[in-house]
């Protein structure tokens, strides 16, 4: 804090009125604004008066700091005191801090009001020279001043009056507008909000009958190929016994003719067959029946069976063997219709030239490739020949549309996948991705917890796990296997259905969701519905050897790896 600005003393009642006028000049002096001027003035003249009265003598030190004007009144101790007296009260109004003190033998109230921020700190030096020469006004003429200063904040009260009804006014004004917008915006609000019901409802409708649009094709699906394949089943086996060497003879051209019509025959119950699986595979029932797979068996096989339609239409017909796995954990009868499928594609789309498979193991994967010398297929309908009935357009041959859409389905349902490339003018390659066999000892698995209630079926399932697992728990029923499972957490349990007091569901349903667990059981599960059964892989007893396990436990650690429940 600077030094005095002015000091003034008030004896008598002319004091009173030196100080209101000095505080007025020293407000102007600083920077203050008028209505800040007239309130320091204010303040000043209510505590002067007051504490001249109380005390007959009080002087007064006009001070400046960096931001604020500082206004000191001195007077004797003896004063009544000053927090109780309306001047003070009037002065916290008016000023921005009041505060009070006793020094020596004096009481000191000092009041303040900062400066404005806008206002460069005033030079007290200038301000002490300024002020030296400040007259004191006579008490009338200051009385003048006092009211003339009345007089205009009435009329600032009369104008700020003038301004809110106006302002209070428009207010109103705006009000009726807001209210009008709401209850506009309401209505389209309601009447948006009716069309989006009636829109739910639509599509509601819709949705309910493409449902039942879904439903009433699958039926026809699955009634028209149950009905066909009575008829189809006739024609065959009529054929056959025309065929039979112990018939009555037929001339060559009697057999040839009876020999196509078995072909069609046997073409119309495959393209029966695969409609009844397509009906399956819609409603989640095309489930594989896994079992280990002789790969170069099931290679041969087709080769047999598609050298003679090969031959008839003069492609050469190539099957490499040489990279195929010994055995492959699948369903055979599924597996063996993909590559029949592809494989007869090729044939029935390549006019010259050859269609070739080959099978390599690559990454975890067994990769069946066909890859045909035929005509190709454009870019844009590569991806729309997996669509069920649609046929490549100027291809002059013809076919039910259905043949690579069910062989998808079908890899699919065997884990795997069905992909195509192809060149125009140069060729198309079919390509069958599957999972790869895994050795069980390779999985590398802690804590191994067996559960069945038959001793024999434990020691079967220990020795086909003990090269794989660190170390192996068993359990003869629900109750122990839990128990074990809360004490040592297993890695792998390998979990019979059917058991004394808890049953395998059970258990699944109390072991922690992230453990994997597959389900060895002699049921049928296939058509099974449970929910919990979403959570384990599935083995069947009787295909229980190391290849199947492992096929098992690779499934059963996938589900977990995918987040399954």
């Amino acid at each position: 804090m600077t030094g005095e600005l002015l000091r003034v003393d008030v004896r008598d009642e002319d004091g009173v009125f030196a100080v209101r006028q000095a505080g007025r000049e020293v407000a102007a002096a600083v920077g203050l604004d008028p209505q800040d001027q007239v309130r320091t003035a204010t303040a000043l003249s209510e505590l002067g008066r007051e504490l001249y009265t109380a005390g007959g003598r009080v002087t007064v030190v006009f001070r400046v700091a960096v931001a604020a004007l500082t206004v000191e009144l001195a007077f004797p101790p003896g004063s009544d005191d000053p927090w109780e007296t309306p001047g003070l009260r009037a002065a916290s109004r008016l000023m921005d801090a009041v505060t009070q003190e006793t020094s020596g033998d004096e009481r000191v109230v000092r009041i303040a009001k900062n400066l404005p921020p806008h206002v460069r700190p005033p030079d007290a030096d200038a301000l002490r020279r300024g002020l030296a020469h400040l007259v004191p006004t006579p008490a009338l003429e200051e009385l003048r001043t006092q009211n003339a200063e009345l007089v205009d904040a009435l009329d600032e009260v009369r104008r700020q009056r003038e301004e809110l009804r106006a302002l209070n006014a428009e207010l109103e004004e705006t009000n009726r507008g807001v209210m009008a917008l709401y209850n506009e915006i309401s209505a389209e609000l309601e009447e948006t909000n009716r069309g989006v019901v009636a829109l739910y409802a639509e599509l509601e409708e819709k949705s309910d009958q493409l449902v039942e649009a879904g439903e009433t094709r699958k039926r026809f699906w699955a009634t028209v190929s149950h009905e066909l394949r009575t008829p189809v089943n006739g024609i065959i086996g009529l054929a056959r016994l025309l065929l039979d060497p112990a018939a009555d003879p037929l001339t060559a051209d009697q057999r040839h003719q009876v020999s196509l019509v078995a072909d069609a025959g046997g073409t119309l119950l495959s393209l029966v067959n695969e409609l009844l699986d397509m009906a399956r595979a819609e409603r989640g029932a095309l489930v594989p029946d896994l079992a280990p797979v002789a790969v170069p068996a099931l290679l041969a096989g087709l080769a047999a069976q598609l050298e003679p339609t090969a031959r008839e239409s003069g492609v050469a017909l190539v099957v490499d063997a040489s990279g195929a796995p010994p055995e492959l954990v699948a369903d055979e009868v599924m597996l063996t219709r993909v590559l029949r499928n592809v494989l007869a594609n090729g044939l029935k789309f390549t006019a010259a030239g050859e269609v070739r498979l080959t099978v390599r193991a690559a990454d975890g994967e067994v990769v069946f490739a066909v890859a045909d010398t035929g005509p190709g297929i454009p870019e844009d309908e590569r991806e729309r020949v997996f669509e069920e009935f649609y046929r490549v357009p100027g291809t002059g041959v013809g076919g039910s549309g259905l043949g690579l859409p069910y062989a998808r389905r079908l890899a699919r349902a065997l884990g795997g996948d069905l992909l195509l490339d192809s060149v125009v003018g140069t060729g198309t390659t079919v390509t069958l991705r599957l999972p790869a066999p895994r050795d069980l000892a390779a999985l590398g698995l802690g804590h191994v917890l067996v559960v069945d209630d038959d001793p024999a079926a434990r020691r079967v399932m220990r020795g086909l796990v003990e090269p794989a697992a660190a170390r192996i728990g068993e359990a003869a029923d629900g109750a122990a296997a839990l128990a074990l499972a809360a004490a040592d957490p297993p890695d792998l349990v390998l979990l019979d259905l059917r058991m004394p007091g808890l049953d395998g569901l059970a258990v699944l349903a109390e072991l922690p969701p992230d453990v994997p667990v597959v389900l060895v059981t002699s049921a049928d599960l296939r058509d099974a519905a449970d929910p919990r059964l979403d959570r384990a892989a599935v083995l069947e007893k009787d295909r229980l050897g190391p290849a199947t396990l492992a096929d098992a436990v690779r499934r059963a650690l996938d589900r977990r790896e995918r987040g399954t429940p």
